[in-house]
């Protein structure tokens, strides 16, 4: 089997239903008024979900992501850090490693809600 094949089956192991996807948006936003409180609401989650650190390359360079904060735009950013320097990725822009993190599907229904996939 090529390793092209071998990437296209993981990514299909990877996809989530958009039901599944809503299912999770609906969680994270359940008491949330509004696109701030959601984000922060998305952040919450993610927080518990997501396990950290995990490591994932950021522009051909290996970070590792410690931590996830809200901007003041209510965008939810990963913190990467290689040795001192210190960026903060927008989750919707974020490469995930293969494997995925436990907790993966909670960053592709970010995703979505952020896209305004539903």
């Amino acid at each position: 089997m090529s390793r092209s094949t071998r990437l296209a089956k993981r990514a299909r192991r990877r996809r989530l239903s958009p039901h599944r996807l809503d299912e999770l948006i609906e969680q994270a936003i359940v008491d949330a008024y509004g696109p701030a409180e959601q984000a922060v609401g998305f952040h919450a989650t993610l927080e518990q979900e997501l396990a950290l650190p995990f490591d994932t390359i950021v522009l051909g360079v290996t970070v590792s992501v410690r931590k996830l904060d809200v901007t003041d735009r209510g965008e939810v950013v990963a913190l990467c850090y290689r040795g001192r320097e210190r960026s903060s990725i927008p989750l919707t822009s974020l490469a995930l490693p293969e494997p995925p993190p436990t907790g993966w599907e909670w960053v592709e229904a970010y995703r979505r809600w952020a896209r305004g996939g539903r």
